[in-house]
């Protein structure tokens, strides 16, 4: 769709020299063009003066007719919606973009309480301890303002500012169902709208219309974590005029989330997590319609997909994988993340990151050391919506496809790379070698003779902080490169393969990569690089799993997740192989042995400069490489 008049009016020569003449204030038009328009600099929305005071914007809400019936009530359910818009918008005819944020939080959430979590104390494949409900969420009325949330941001650089409540929540109608094709849809219905293709009535059963006049037709989407997966569950409906999205922290997988390589596994902080416990988490709809959704979706459709007893994957985790729905995607996709987000894990934007650049879609990344949450920069944002939805053509394009956030800097001082991974990395194969009680060694050179299985035994009750500091342990095997003289760049994902027999049917397989020696720094990226989980009983498939024969040794590779982190110089990397994570996964009673066959397991990690840097900072030069 083309820019409107006065977008293109700033593009043309004529339309710069006045801008730099009269300061970006306001211009004279004719009777047909607005008077106060957007201004851009640099390629970036201005902040404009007559968009800037929030009293003179115009505010209301709406109700956006859907295609799906989620509820089965026999109506199409209907989502609320809210704007926020420059007065000019009905005073001068000005038409604007859009930037919307929709959401399942906007009207309140759930109980955390553990007595409504799952308990992970119990035995791997058992069937787990009944779990409570919490009370219902008490329906709360927002009208005419779902959420004040990216207003001052958006509105005073010349964009209205959308928000939408997700199905079954606040006064959207319909049933939450985490993850289900109508979470898709949903949004997408308001986008028809805003591009005048959907219908908008200014009540939940009525039929007085309320028309996007004011809009341009280009939609950009953002927010973080569930709101964050929104903008991606919406891109692939492929729905026209959603132009760029930038989500943050998105959960791009439900299964990801709540289960590991077959392994049931919680988000870090949320012990006992599923996905009907989100579920309730957010159902803050009609309490008229509360016993339908939650019979018809809570209690039949999850409790008899998320299969909390083998953690396979299953068609139910299928239809709730967004990397499954890619092909209508073709939104320009800003993606960030941070590199140490233990709740929605790096790989949910970096696995959908790499099948976009596949796709050949406008991308670019932002990730940093932090945790969950934390936006690209203002000026990165920006530059990505003044692009697509202004049309501003200020070569986005061209701009460093990747952005780092170094350890140490400032979240608003990025560093700019070429990609992601790093265009220079590259894996290197590193061996075990025995000692792993205490530390055995971890490099390129591979055993020349048949050594000993190691073994350990389970135990919960230590945490795996506590096992990674501990200079002896029965309970984990630990395996370390020599200590660095130089940084060491990894950048990219570490592919693990092991060997490996339990004395059990089923047992918990945990994986952390640290850097040692450990200290008890805050900082939450100090001693811990990556991590990851598996369960040994879909050691073929994660659709299937079968028993273990105690003492038989299979094996299986599983990727940790991926990370963008520079080792100083004085460290070393371990890599320590534990059971059961008491932070993650079902908390069996101790004792289950896992024996690892140290020829049999090896790790492969991505290194910027490759075997070269590694041995320079190794200390060895002359190994051939391997």
């Amino acid at each position: 769709m083309k820019p409107s008049l006065p977008y293109l009016q700033y593009q043309s020569v004529i339309g710069f020299l006045v801008l730099i003449l009269t300061g970006g204030l306001g211009l004279e038009s004719s009777a047909q063009e607005p008077a106060t328009v957007p201004v851009f600099k640099d390629g970036e929305a201005q902040v404009v003066d007559g968009f800037k005071n929030s009293k003179d914007w115009i505010r209301h809400d709406l109700w956006v007719a859907t295609d799906f019936d989620s509820d089965n009530d026999g109506a199409t359910d209907r989502m609320h919606v809210s704007v926020t818009r420059q007065k000019q918008t009905e005073t001068e005819g000005l038409k604007v973009p859009v930037v919307y944020i929709t959401s399942p939080y906007f009207a309140g959430i759930g109980s955390t309480k553990p007595e409504f979590m799952w308990d992970p104390k119990h035995e791997l494949g058992a069937t787990p301890p009944t779990r409570n409900n919490p009370p219902a969420i008490k329906q709360k009325s927002l009208r005419p303002t779902i959420s004040n949330s990216h207003t001052r941001s958006w509105v005073p650089r010349g964009y209205a500012v959308v928000h939408s409540c997700s199905p079954g929540t606040g006064l959207s109608q319909g049933c939450p169902t985490v993850g289900g094709d109508n979470e898709s849809l949903a949004p997408k219905a308001v986008i028809d709208w805003l591009c005048g293709r959907g219908k908008g009535y200014t009540t939940p059963d009525g039929n007085e219309e309320v028309v996007a006049n004011w809009c341009t037709g280009k939609v950009g989407m953002t927010g973080t974590s569930y709101n964050g997966t929104l903008p991606i569950a919406a891109a692939t409906t492929g729905v026209e005029g959603l132009e760029a999205i930038i989500p943050i922290a998105p959960n791009t997988s439900y299964y990801h989330y709540y289960r590991a390589n077959g392994l049931v596994r919680h988000p870090g902080g949320y012990m006992g997590e599923d996905v009907d416990v989100l579920y309730n988490f957010i159902h803050s709809g009609d309490p008229e319609m509360q016993d339908q959704c939650n019979g018809e979706v809570r209690d039949k459709l999850m409790a008899n997909g998320q299969d909390r007893e083998s953690g396979d994957y299953n068609e139910f985790w299928a239809s709730r994988d967004y990397f499954n729905d890619l092909g209508p995607y073709k939104a320009a996709t800003l993606m960030a993340h941070g590199l140490n987000d233990w709740n929605v894990m790096p790989n949910h934007t970096i696995r959908i990151h790499e099948a976009l650049k596949k796709k050949g879609v406008p991308l670019q990344c932002f990730l940093h050391q932090g945790g969950h949450g934390g936006p690209p920069t203002m000026k990165l944002q920006n530059r990505w919506f003044t692009r697509y939805l202004h049309g501003i053509e200020n070569d986005v394009e061209k701009d460093p496809k990747s952005w780092i956030v170094r350890e140490g800097a400032r979240r608003s001082e990025p560093t700019a790379y070429d990609a992601y991974p790093h265009p220079e990395a590259s894996l290197v194969k590193l061996h075990l070698s025995n000692g792993g009680k205490t530390a055995g060694g971890l490099s390129m050179k591979s055993a020349t003779t048949k050594q000993a299985p190691e073994k350990l035994i389970d135990d919960v009750g230590i945490s795996g902080s506590a096992l990674a500091k501990a200079p002896d342990s029965e309970n984990r095997l630990i395996y370390t490169t020599p200590v660095f003289k130089q940084p060491v760049h990894l950048s990219g994902t570490s592919k693990l393969k092991i060997k490996l027999a339990s004395s059990k049917p089923a047992a918990n397989l945990s994986v952390w990569m640290v850097s040692l020696p450990w200290t008890d720094s805050r900082q939450i990226n100090d001693n811990i690089i990556t991590r990851g989980w598996a369960d040994p009983q879909n050691h073929k498939s994660l659709t299937e799993s079968s028993p273990l024969v105690p003492g038989e040794f299979y094996e299986l590779s599983f990727d940790l997740e991926p990370d963008d982190q520079i080792i100083p110089k004085g460290q070393k990397i371990g890599l320590m192989i534990f059971s059961s994570d008491r932070d993650f996964t079902l908390w069996p009673k101790a004792g289950t042995e896992l024996t690892v066959d140290l020829d049999g397991t090896s790790i492969e990690i991505p290194v910027v400069g490759g075997v070269e840097a590694f041995n320079k900072a190794t200390g060895n030069e002359r190994l051939n490489r391997l």
